[in-house]
């Protein structure tokens, strides 16, 4: 993948994350605010102040989430931005960690 077609799919997929983010706050009653500043997507848990962290490294063609539960690296691969240690799924992850942050159980859809 050359960088050019790593920087249009990064940014597709960040704008499906906040969007993601934004219809679960559409379906519950929780408080989220999503900001994007270039390449960084910063998702704020309002009641309890906790942040996560999006955003693509260019230079490694991945995207990289950090949380209060860590930090995580994504690659593309068959079509998935898949984890680089556990091989999960960037949505699946994030849902999970959106559900530990929040207290409430959560699932974000690409």
């Amino acid at each position: 993948m050359t960088e050019t077609e790593f920087l249009a799919l990064a940014e597709r997929t960040l704008a499906r994350i906040e969007t993601a983010f934004e219809n679960a706050v559409n379906d519950t009653d929780l408080d989220i605010e999503c900001s994007r500043s270039g390449n960084v997507l910063e998702v704020e848990f309002v009641d309890n102040g906790s942040k996560v962290i999006i955003n693509s490294q260019a230079a490694m063609h991945e995207i990289w989430v950090a949380a209060r539960s860590g930090g995580f690296h994504y690659r593309y691969e068959d079509g998935k931005w898949i984890n680089t240690r556990d091989k999960t799924e960037l949505f699946d992850a994030l849902s999970g960690i959106a559900s530990e942050q929040s207290g409430l159980p959560l699932q974000l859809s690409a």
